[in-house]
């Protein structure tokens, strides 16, 4: 699936892991986001169920084993290239999961994972789609079972 420049939209997962009051990030090794922190997630493959992918995309990025994905929101990344076309457009559908066991590890596309304070979230250099996330979303965040 072509990421860069594609025709038509790519479809990926977010999964947000809490722990009391702190969220699991990951340090983006890869483009778009290189450098950048977001939640640990990837692309939908053809013919896996998107909950699936979510669980997966948990397993491969952390190491953790996650279960009972609940849909949080939907988001979109649209970036323009230098001449006006579309360089990257993805739809992020984020969704919350709970982890069942193994121990938080960075897997190769991320250099890094940091359970991170929710009040310190907004100081760390977060790609644009997930500070748009989180600001819209922090008060689910903060207590769940209040709204999922």
């Amino acid at each position: 699936m072509r990421k860069l420049y594609p025709k038509k939209p790519v479809v990926g997962v977010g999964a947000i892991i809490l722990n009391k009051d702190k969220i699991l990030l990951e340090k983006r090794r890869n483009s778009p986001g290189k450098g950048k922190w977001c939640v640990p997630g990837g692309l939908v493959e053809l013919g896996v169920n998107i909950e699936e992918a979510v669980i997966r995309e948990v397993k491969e990025e952390t190491g953790l084993d996650a279960h009972e994905p609940r849909l949080v929101d939907v988001v979109d990344h649209i970036s323009l290239g230098e001449r006006g076309g579309v360089r990257y457009h993805f739809v992020i559908v984020d969704y919350l999961v709970t982890v069942k066991g193994g121990k938080p590890k960075a897997a190769s596309d991320a250099d890094a994972l940091k359970w991170v304070p929710f009040n310190e979230v907004e100081e760390y250099d977060l790609t644009e789609s997930f500070r748009r996330f989180f600001q819209f979303n922090r008060q689910i965040l903060k207590n769940p079972s209040l709204y999922l």
